[in-house]
């Protein structure tokens, strides 16, 4: 299929670099407005109230809810906070692993352990600087007091393979149920021939990685018995995954990707499937030139739904709770660039229909649905909320 379409032109000499993303990023914030408490918010599905969880924090990116109340929080710039009965804690938690800071790349996601009552492992990703540049790592460690101890690798990224670019990290995380760990790690941005790193088997960049949660590496993992091919991978030709979600009943991976400029991407990752990136793309470069005139080929996977102009889509995660009934099963994501949410309805493997919430109210970097039935949602900036039903007087 040929590209028909043509964006308007952005000057920009070269290939893309961190600060030209970031300059993006600045330009998108400014104008946005911030969520209001006071102010009922009308879904198709069911109106709602956004209440705030956490002010203060600086570009927070992942965050997770302990059995005992309390959140976790990690911080782009490399800190790990608590968030205790309404209020963010001073301290940062202590033992956090350095992390090679700059661009995209810090302190990632945040996820619990299935088993986290009984062992107590917390996982993390980051960006870990390597002779030729940072690349993703993903560590657990236990919680103890105000420390993370008992730090254990997980995955460690190649020394041969960092890069010195400072985009397309990835990372997100989320298990199975059934024993394993999926993490996904971006192109780095290297899309050059014969370079290309996310057609190549041969190393970790633009991925979806599955290993055992102890880090060992499953025995049916696609192309474990591959000379030359990285036993860690799960799927390829991903350009930068940052959303990553097991759907309930069904146990799919769902996962989102930033695409060029157009392009951003809903799929379903399966097994040693090949995602197109960057011989198949709806996207085009940041100048306005073409990245390729194809947007599909076969042995190439299709998106589930694909967005022009780039929403710079994020996290995701579905809900599964009780406070608004009509919205369970749906997939949210969020949505950087354009400054939303977006409530997706599924009809099997099809999007049946799209409702954007929260408009104009800031970047949005992650959303999670946790066990108390609400939505949360991590703006990039400096704050947490979480979506309540309006009759809510809780």
């Amino acid at each position: 299929m040929t590209i028909l379409r043509k964006l308007p032109t952005i000057p920009r000499p070269g290939a893309f670099s961190s600060s030209f993303c970031l300059l993006l990023a600045t330009l998108a914030t400014l104008g946005a407005g911030q969520p209001d408490p006071a102010k009922i918010v009308h879904s198709e599905e069911g109106d709602f109230r956004v209440e705030i969880v956490a002010d203060g924090l600086k570009n927070p990116w992942g965050m997770v809810k302990l059995p005992d109340g309390r959140f976790l929080v990690t911080e782009k710039g490399g800190q790990m906070r608590i968030v205790e009965n309404g209020k963010l804690l001073e301290n940062p938690v202590e033992g956090v692993p350095g992390v090679a800071v700059g661009g995209q790349g810090g302190l990632l996601d945040i996820r619990l352990h299935p088993d986290y009552a009984k062992n107590g492992w917390i996982y993390l990703s980051f960006s870990k600087a390597l002779p030729k540049g940072p690349l993703t790592s993903v560590v657990r460690g236990r919680l103890k007091g105000n420390r993370f101890e008992d730090v254990e690798t997980i995955f460690e990224p190649p020394a041969g393979e960092g890069s010195g670019g400072g985009v397309h990290f990835g990372c997100r995380i989320v298990f199975d149920g059934k024993g394993h760990v999926f993490f996904s790690i971006g192109d780095r941005g290297d899309v050059t021939t014969p370079a290309n790193q996310a057609q190549r088997l041969d190393n970790v960049k633009g991925k979806v990685h599955r290993l055992n949660d102890d880090g060992s590496v499953p025995a049916d993992n696609p192309f474990v018995n591959q000379a030359g091919a990285r036993s860690s991978i799960w799927s390829y030709g991903n350009r930068n995954p940052q959303g990553l979600a097991i759907q309930p009943g069904t146990g799919l991976l769902w996962e989102t990707e930033h695409g060029p400029r157009g392009g951003d991407e809903l799929n379903i990752i399966r097994k040693g499937e090949n995602y197109g990136w960057p011989v198949i793309t709806y996207g085009i470069n940041y100048s306005g030139t073409p990245i390729t005139d194809h947007t599909s080929q076969d042995g190439m996977q299709q998106p589930v739904k694909y967005w022009i102009p780039s929403p710079a889509l994020c996290g995701i995660d579905f809900y599964t709770g009780e406070a608004f009934p009509k919205w369970k099963g749906n997939l949210f994501v969020s949505a950087l660039a354009q400054n939303r949410l977006f409530r997706l309805r599924l009809d099997g493997e099809k999007v049946a229909q799209q409702e954007e919430l929260l408009v104009g109210t800031g970047r949005v970097r992650d959303v999670r649905a946790f066990d108390d039935g609400f939505l949360y949602v991590i703006y990039d900036g400096d704050k947490i909320v979480r979506l309540v039903p309006a009759e809510s007087t809780d």
